[in-house]
C-alpha cells in the first residue's frame, strides 16, 4: 500500500479522534461553561449535523480544485475548528468550532475515499479504502480513550489543541506524500449529482443510514446500558468503549480484505449477523462476559459493512463518484443520529435500557433487505435486453464521459 495511506489514515485518526472524544468530556465541558449536560450534547447533535450538511457542501466548493489541494484545504479547516473549540471563552464560539471542524469530515473521507482507491490497482480499491478508514477506528481504540483521560487529567482544552496538532501533522503528510492528481476533465459538478439518480446509489446510501444506525442505537446509550443493566462500574465505560473499538478495527480490516471480490456476499453476512447479535444483545446486556462479547460483535460486524458500502457507492457512482462518496460518509452521520433519536424514544416510553438494542437490530435487518433489493435489481439490469429504468443510464453516460480522465488516474 502507498505510503499516502498513511497521511490520509493520519488525518482520519484526528477526526475521528475530535468525533467521539467529547462523548466523554461532556461533564468538564459542562461545568467549565456553566451549561447542562443536555445543553453541553449539542456538541455532539451540532458536529453530526454539520458532517451532513458539510459532506456535500464542501464537495461541491472543491470541484474547481485538485483533490490534494482540496484535501489540504480540509484539514486546515479542521485545524481551524479545533483551535477554536480549545479556546473558546463560551459555549457558544465552543460549538462554532465544532460545526467548523464538522464541515471538514465528510468531504475529507469522500475524497480521500476517491483518492485512496486511485492510488491502487482496481482489485485492491477496497483494501486501500479500508487502510484510509483503519485511522477512523484506531481513533476510538487509542485517541479517544487517551483524549479523554488527557482532558479528565489536564484539562479538555489540552485535548483539543492536541487533535488541532494531530490536523497539522495530517496536513503536512497530505502534502508530503500525497501525489498532486489533477481534477478529473469533463466531470462537472451537474455530472457529479447525475449520479444520484442511479438508484443504486441511492440504496447504497439507504444501506449506509439504516446498517451503521443499528450500530449507533445500542452504542449511543452503552454507558446507562452497561451499569444500570449489566452492573459495570462507572469507570469501566472507557473499556468498554476500547472493546468496541477494538472491534471496529478488526471489522474494518477484514471488510477491506474481501469487499472487493465478495461485496454482495459480505454485506449478507455481515448485516445478517448485526442484526442477529443486536437483538441478542437485549439479552446478553444483563450478563458482564457476554455483555462485553456482544459489543466487541456488534463494533466487528458494523464496520466490516463500512468498505464495502463505500466501494458500492464508488462504483456505482462511476465516473463521478467524490460528490456521492461524501455525501454517504454524511449518511453515516445521518444514520447515527436517526438512531440516536429512535433509542431514546424507546426508553423515555418506558421499554427499557435495553430496548434500543432491538431498534438497531429491525434496523440492521431493513438494511440486509434493501441489500438483496440491490442485488436483485442488478441482476435484472444486467439480462440481455433489459431496459429496466433506474438512472443507471444517466450515471453510465456520464462515466463514460469521463472514462479517460478516471483511467489516467490508475
Amino acid at each position: 500500500m502507498p505510503l499516502a495511506l498513511l497521511a490520509l489514515a493520519v488525518g482520519a485518526f484526528g477526526i475521528g479522534t475530535t468525533e467521539f472524544v467529547i462523548m466523554g468530556l461532556l461533564p468538564e465541558v459542562a461545568a467549565d461553561f456553566g451549561v447542562s449536560i443536555p445543553t453541553s450534547g449539542l456538541l455532539v447533535t451540532g458536529y453530526a449535523l454539520g458532517v451532513v450538511v458539510g459532506a456535500p457542501l464542501m464537495t461541491a466548493l472543491g470541484t474547481k480544485v485538485s483533490r490534494k489541494r482540496m484535501l489540504m484545504l480540509l484539514m486546515g479547516l479542521f485545524v481551524l475548528g479545533n483551535v477554536v473549540s480549545a479556546l473558546a471563552p463560551g459555549f457558544g464560539m465552543m460549538l462554532t468550532g465544532r460545526i467548523v471542524a464538522s464541515l471538514a469530515h465528510g468531504a475529507f473521507f469522500g475524497i480521500g475515499s476517491v483518492v485512496a482507491a486511485d492510488l491502487v490497482a482496481p482489485d485492491k480499491k477496497a483494501g486501500a479504502i479500508a487502510m484510509m478508514f483503519t485511522g477512523l477506528t484506531v481513533a476510538n481504540v487509542v485517541g479517544v480513550p487517551g483524549g479523554t483521560l488527557i482532558g479528565q487529567s489536564v484539562g479538555w482544552r489540552t485535548t483539543f489543541m492536541i487533535v488541532a496538532l494531530l490536523g497539522v501533522i495530517g496536513l503536512a503528510g497530505i502534502a508530503r506524500l500525497v501525489p498532486d492528481m489533477p481534477r478529473p476533465q469533463g466531470v462537472r459538478l451537474r455530472d457529479e449529482v447525475a449520479a444520484f439518480k442511479n438508484a443504486q446509489v441511492l440504496l447504497a446510501m439507504a444501506m449506509t443510514v439504516l446498517g451503521f444506525g443499528g450500530v449507533f442505537a445500542a452504542i449511543t446509550y452503552i454507558a446507562p446500558m452497561m451499569t444500570g443493566v449489566a452492573g459495570f462500574a462507572d469507570t469501566s465505560v472507557t473499556w468498554l468503549l476500547v472493546l468496541f473499538g477494538a472491534g471496529m478495527v478488526g471489522g474494518n480490516l477484514i471488510g477491506g480484505k474481501y469487499a472487493d471480490k465478495h461485496l454482495m456476499p459480505l454485506l449478507y453476512i455481515t448485516l445478517s449477523a448485526l442484526a442477529l447479535v443486536l437483538g441478542l444483545f437485549t439479552l446478553t446486556a444483563h450478563h458482564k462476559v457476554a455483555a462485553a462479547v456482544s459489543i466487541v460483535l456488534i463494533g466487528a460486524l458494523g464496520f466490516a459493512t463500512v468498505p464495502p458500502l463505500q466501494k458500492r457507492v464508488l462504483d456505482q457512482a462511476h465516473g463521478a463518484p467524490t460528490l456521492a462518496s461524501a455525501v454517504n460518509i454524511g449518511a453515516f452521520n445521518l444514520g447515527n443520529a436517526l438512531s440516536a433519536w429512535l433509542g431514546g424514544m424507546v426508553i423515555a416510553a418506558g421499554m427499557g435500557l435495553t430496548a434500543p438494542n432491538w431498534v438497531g437490530a429491525l434496523l440492521a435487518a431493513a438494511a440486509l433487505v434493501l441489500a438483496v433489493l440491490s442485488a436483485a435489481l442488478e441482476r435484472r439490469e444486467a439480462r440481455p435486453g433489459s431496459r429496466v429504468v433506474t438512472g443507471s443510464t444517466a450515471a453510465a453516460t456520464t462515466a463514460e464521459a469521463a472514462a479517460p480522465a478516471t483511467a489516467a488516474h490508475h
